[in-house]
């Protein structure tokens, strides 16, 4: 064989590797090109499928405030009803009671014109509650107080309030979600328990809010009802769930009820 021939057959077997190498570089880099599209195609259906339970969580969120403000309206109509019938009514039938029994008395007047000053009195303090922006502009501390003091004048029960701690911003809607879980709780107080005392207890930490709610009533089976999916504990937690909060039942027959909600603000 030639020096020629031989540099011809070394020329094809570099000629053939060379081309081995293109062939394979071209399949790596197809493969890569598929690999870099499959990926996108998976990221960018990841991505939109959050976007969109992004927005169904947000429209979820706000239909959710407005049902909880329909609600708060409803169960301070409700109060502002019962209020009305139950207190400034007697009061007023009082006065007008001892009006038409002072024979002119002096001092019968005055005790019928104390009477009537009790439910002038009775009236403003409702005024608050029928005022919706009023409610609105109130802090959950502020409401809280409103709406304990409207047990004590109804005499329903003895409510305390307690509150510790540098108050922490929160935004509004989610306050109003609060408002709403607390609210609930207080109903089921005054008509399941027959308490006679109900304390509240707002704890403001740096960076969290923990609400303390208990009462000295008969109590209840909490795994009992929880399995039974009672509309008040379903509403309470799936509430607290929608904001970011946590709630602790601690109840028993003869024992009272405690509800302890815990809540760390968010961008929300």
């Amino acid at each position: 064989m030639t020096v020629i021939e031989l540099s011809i057959i070394i020329n094809q077997e570099q000629d053939k590797n060379t081309l081995f190498i293109v062939l394979v570089a071209t399949t790596i880099l197809l493969l890569l090109l598929v690999v870099v599209a499959v990926l996108f195609s998976v990221f960018m259906k990841r991505k939109n499928t959050l976007l969109i339970e992004k927005e169904q969580t947000k429209k979820k969120f706000e239909r959710e405030i407005a049902e909880t403000q329909i609600e708060i309206r409803e169960e301070t109509l409700r109060n502002i009803s019962w209020e009305l019938h139950d207190n400034i009514g007697q009061l007023l039938t009082l006065a007008k009671i001892q009006t038409q029994n002072s024979g002119g008395n002096q001092k019968e007047l005055d005790e019928a014109a104390e009477t009537i000053g009790k439910g002038l009195t009775e009236i403003r303090a409702l005024s608050k509650l029928i005022n919706p922006e009023a409610l609105k502009n109130m802090s959950l501390p502020e409401a809280l107080n409103l709406e304990l003091e409207r047990f004590n004048r109804m005499a329903y029960l003895k409510p305390s309030l307690e509150i510790s701690g540098i108050p922490i911003i929160i935004n509004k809607k989610i306050e109003t979600i609060i408002f709403r879980i607390l609210q609930e709780f207080f109903t089921n107080t005054i008509k399941h328990s027959k308490a006679s005392n109900l304390n509240v207890k707002l704890l403001y930490k740096k960076d969290t809010l923990k609400i303390t709610l208990k009462d000295n009533g008969i109590g209840f089976n909490y795994l009992k009802a929880r399995a039974k999916n009672g509309i008040g504990l379903t509403n309470i937690e799936s509430r607290a769930k929608l904001i970011g909060a946590t709630v602790q039942y601690s109840s028993a027959i003869g024992k009272g009820t405690t509800l302890i909600l815990t809540y760390k603000p968010t961008q929300k």
